[in-house]
């Protein structure tokens, strides 16, 4: 947590979870037990994990000097189920440039 990377790591998994949970769980209650609640609090929960994980992009592409393009890579792995994942695999691969 010391570091620009180990801070969007954090971010990365725990905003990754929180989408996971909420489409995995939070939905299917909704939809199918007519449980309304768990939206209601996972929704939340995400709501300020997501921008936190932009934050976190944001600073880590500032310092590492990014192109658009990895920006861009990010911004759309916060919003599809895994991908902050798949995301933070592909940079450790590429040794966070």
């Amino acid at each position: 947590m010391n570091t620009i990377t180990g801070r969007f790591r954090i971010a990365g998994i725990w905003e990754g979870v929180s989408l996971l949970l909420l489409i995995c769980i939070a939905m299917p209650l909704k939809y199918f037990a007519d449980i309304s609640s768990a939206v209601a609090v996972l929704g939340m929960i995400h709501g300020i994990l997501f921008p936190l994980y932009l934050i976190a992009l944001a600073h880590l592409g500032l310092v590492k000097r990014w192109k658009v393009s990895r920006w861009i890579m990010g911004v759309a792995a916060g919003l599809l189920p895994f991908g902050t994942f798949i995301f933070e695999s592909y940079l450790r691969k590429r040794d966070w440039q």
